[in-house]
């Protein structure tokens, strides 16, 4: 998998293992990923929000989108062209292949393997989110998430900002055996923070296990806390519940997020248990949401829909935007 990797995993900082007496977040729930076409047509598998994900246990995280892994072939590519949003954030992590993102604040760029977008909408843009040419043409390997954090009444109306964040300034980490990766996107783990800057306070890791590896990390008592499995097959929590690729595990109370992976990986794209790990401090105010605004109240909403149909949320540029990582 070609996101950021360590030159040797020995050579990390190592996560302190937390004390065998420290409280393990047992499964509240465990969720099966709904697939859905979106953008042009491409499809993502969606844990939340759906039928059986109630809002108060993602709390603040509103959505998250799992694209791939997958080989495209020639032309069939696809993105999401130019759309509105406000009263949010979203996270587009790229775990192999190429995204280019534009937005009418003149953010943006190309992100590559093991790079994040983070868009803060705030108080209303209009961007879009497509494969590069190269890979519309050629085809290849895609494989990404985008995550919606919200944010609170106070800040939902903020200036929007864009912040692109390199593979190389993300921190890395193993486990207190030198066995697991851990990745630090944003938040603080074990005193070491990730380079993503936040409204909302939030963690956001992806973790490497090797079959039959186990890691036991610690964990804020004031954050929620959410396991996705990207690829692969393990257990979570105090009980060791069995979760696999497409599955979500919503954690109750505690200390420590315990994981294991099973000793016989079956994925052609991972020989490792690849996870995302999310938390954040719950917001625990009203969300009305419509399509691409969420706000506090429906009047609120229907004055995203006039600002946006009057042109108040910007315009999509003429030109092109300066130059992107990567391009010549």
């Amino acid at each position: 998998m070609p996101a950021a990797e360590g030159p040797d995993l020995m050579l990390l900082p190592r996560i302190p293992e937390p004390p065998l007496e420290a409280a393990e977040r047992p499964i509240v729930q465990v969720l099966t990923a709904h697939r859905q076409r979106e953008g042009a047509g491409f499809e993502v598998r969606r844990p939340f929000p759906g039928l059986d994900a109630d809002v108060r246990d993602t709390d603040p995280f509103l959505l998250l989108d799992h694209i791939g892994p997958v080989t495209y072939a020639p032309y069939e590519a696809r993105g999401a062209p130019w759309h509105p949003h406000r009263g949010f954030e979203t996270v587009t992590y790229v775990l192999d292949g190429a995204f280019q993102h534009k937005d009418s604040n003149g953010g943006g760029g190309l992100i590559r393997s093991g790079d994040t977008q983070w868009m803060t909408a705030g108080s209303g843009i209009l961007h879009d989110e497509m494969p590069p040419e190269e890979l519309v043409i050629r085809g290849g390997a895609f494989h990404a998430t985008q995550l919606w954090v919200n944010l609170p009444r106070r800040l939902k109306m903020t200036t929007p900002r864009y912040q692109d964040i390199h593979k190389e300034n993300i921190r890395l980490l193993a486990s207190s055996d030198g066995g697991a990766l851990v990745r630090v996107i944003a938040g603080e783990i074990a005193g070491h923070k990730g380079p993503g800057v936040t409204w909302t306070p939030i963690d956001y890791l992806h973790i490497s296990i090797p079959p039959g590896g186990r890691l036991r990390i610690p964990w804020r008592k004031d954050f929620n806390a959410l396991v996705y499995v990207l690829i692969g097959r393990g257990r979570v929590g105090h009980e060791q519940r069995p979760i696999r690729d497409g599955q979500l595990a919503i954690l109750g109370p505690g200390e420590v997020i315990a994981l294991t992976a099973e000793r016989f990986q079956e994925s052609d794209f991972s020989d490792k248990l690849e996870v995302l790990v999310l938390g954040g401090m719950p917001i625990r105010e009203p969300v009305t949401w419509y399509g691409p605004f969420v706000m506090n109240t429906r009047e609120e909403i229907l004055q995203a829909i006039e600002d946006f149909q009057s042109g108040h949320m910007g315009t999509i540029p003429a030109t092109r935007l300066g130059e992107t990582r990567g391009e010549q």
